[in-house]
């Protein structure tokens, strides 16, 4: 069978490996590995790009929901374009990613498979633990989010493929949006580096230091200060433990002689990459309790069999038990302390816990099986399009 031809549509290009954490550019990779040919599709807003460049130029913190919200109400001027590529190009496959915006008023042509993929939609992400604890509403937010809603579901609704990579996303959107339930797919992410080799076997000792890790751009959102707690807990129980922070910096209250920080690592450049590479070799837990929609970080503990303590939030990537623990919102340093300590007093069970978390990695958390599965699911009889005839997936009423 001929690879098919697969135009590719976000709001931002995935050669830009920074943004979107990295995911855009990994699933445009994995597209183009493991199931076709990809082009991706110019994201200007045709006429209307003054108006994205006007906002492009304004600060991250009003760009960030003015870009999304501006797309879908100049959608009939922004789709055209992107129509007009598509018909031009005969494409099989349109896939979005991330920016269900994008695909708002787009006509697709007769015979294209509609696929999309994100770890969240703007209101199931609104509505969740994850989007509460960073909330910041306003009067314009409250506005909106009827009508953003309604137009998140008609998009949806005309996708053929819809590929989330979380239980927890795919049954929000169904619940919320009330879509058919052959469309929905669980395909998990993969981490956000290239693939690592079977790493030494992790040991925990009693006397011996014990580890911890936190990964992420921000102290505060991605748990930062319980990490601390716990580290100071452990050393309260008689156990020298040590946490290694990457990629931001905490402030002096969260940082004590047992602390190592390396503020921002640049995985493309070898010395900083092989910093990072021991940091996970290293360490013995990865403690995060951030509130956030997938997390590529615990994608790449798994891959170097380092278990995941974190929040049962959102979408985070951690079966329970097999690479990692996800404990109930509102738990303390104590509870991940005594976590750790259980462990401490049963190697053996942290040994199992470290190969499993290898393995959760092999078969599920890495891009070669998720492209694997996207090729699987596209190449099916069922992978036809429901589209017979050229019709936007939705237009602004």
């Amino acid at each position: 069978m001929n690879r098919p031809r697969i135009a590719y549509l976000c709001d931002h290009s995935p050669l830009d490996k920074n943004l979107y954490s990295g995911g855009n550019a990994r699933i445009y990779a994995a597209l183009q590995a493991h199931v076709g040919d990809v082009t991706i599709v110019p994201n200007d807003w045709g006429m209307a790009e003054p108006v994205r460049k006007m906002v492009q130029a304004l600060p991250d913190a009003i760009t960030l929901r003015l870009r999304w919200r501006m797309h879908l109400m100049l959608q009939r001027v922004i789709a055209r374009r992107v129509t007009r590529f598509l018909k031009q190009g005969d494409f099989d496959v349109l896939f979005g990613a991330y920016s269900l915006h994008s695909l708002a008023g787009v006509k697709v042509p007769p015979g294209m498979v509609v696929v999309y993929t994100s770890d969240a939609t703007q209101t199931v992400y609104r509505l969740s633990d994850v989007g509460q604890a960073h909330r910041k509403s306003s009067w314009v937010s409250r506005v909106f989010e009827t009508w953003s809603r309604g137009q998140e579901k008609q998009v949806l609704a005309g996708c053929d493929h819809l590929l989330w990579p979380s239980e927890w996303l795919r049954s929000a959107t169904q619940e919320l949006y009330d879509l058919p339930g052959n469309s929905a797919h669980l395909v998990p992410w993969g981490a956000n580096i290239g693939w690592v080799p079977t790493p030494p076997p992790k040991t925990l000792a009693s006397g011996a230091p014990l580890h911890l890790l936190v990964i992420g751009r921000n102290w505060w959102a991605k748990g930062g200060p319980m990490a601390f707690d716990t580290l100071r807990a452990l050393r309260l129980a008689g156990v020298d433990a040590r946490l290694t922070v990457i990629g931001c910096e905490p402030p002096d209250v969260h940082r004590n002689a047992f602390v190592t920080v390396h503020p921002q690592l640049d995985k493309a450049k070898p010395e900083e990459l092989a910093i990072f590479q021991q940091a996970l070799e290293q360490a013995h837990f990865m403690v995060q309790p951030s509130f956030e929609s997938y997390g590529f970080a615990f994608c790449e503990a798994s891959a170097y069999g380092l278990p995941s303590l974190c929040l049962r939030v959102g979408g985070v990537p951690i079966t329970e038990g097999v690479n990692g623990h996800a404990l109930q919102p509102g738990a303390t340093s104590e509870d991940y302390c005594r976590l750790i300590l259980s462990y401490l007093d049963d190697p053996d069970s942290y040994a199992r816990l470290s190969q499993s978390s290898r393995q959760e990695y092999e078969t599920r958390l890495n891009w070669e099986s998720w492209g694997q599965a996207v090729a699987q699911i596209l190449g099916s009889e069922n992978a036809q399009s429901q589209h017979t005839m050229a019709r936007p997936l939705v237009q602004v009423g």
